[in-house]
């Protein structure tokens, strides 16, 4: 987190062309339910594709009710050529 405030989602624009440009590189997305095992999410965006995700937690309908749960972002090696992703984050930074 970079400042006090911070919007909960975030947005990231594929520039490159995958399995063209380069190869490896997609998003992954982990959900931290409770008590139960991690469930990632692997995203391949195509070029000028934009996918739009939660900073820190998601809503979750339960079986007692709407809690958040945990995600956790990133990006899965890049194994050859050139990756480039225009990301967007909004915050209120000093």
């Amino acid at each position: 987190m970079y400042g006090e405030l911070t919007f909960p989602l975030q947005f990231l624009v594929m520039l490159s062309r995958p399995d063209e440009d380069f190869t490896g590189g997609e998003s992954v997305f982990v959900e931290q339910r409770p008590r139960r095992q991690s469930r990632p999410v692997v995203v391949r965006p195509r070029q000028g594709e934009a996918v739009i995700f939660p900073v820190r937690h998601r809503p979750l309908r339960g079986v007692r009710g709407d809690h958040r749960v945990q995600m956790r972002h990133g990006v899965s090696a890049v194994h050859s050529g050139s990756w480039h992703v225009l990301g967007i984050i909004f915050h209120n930074a000093r």
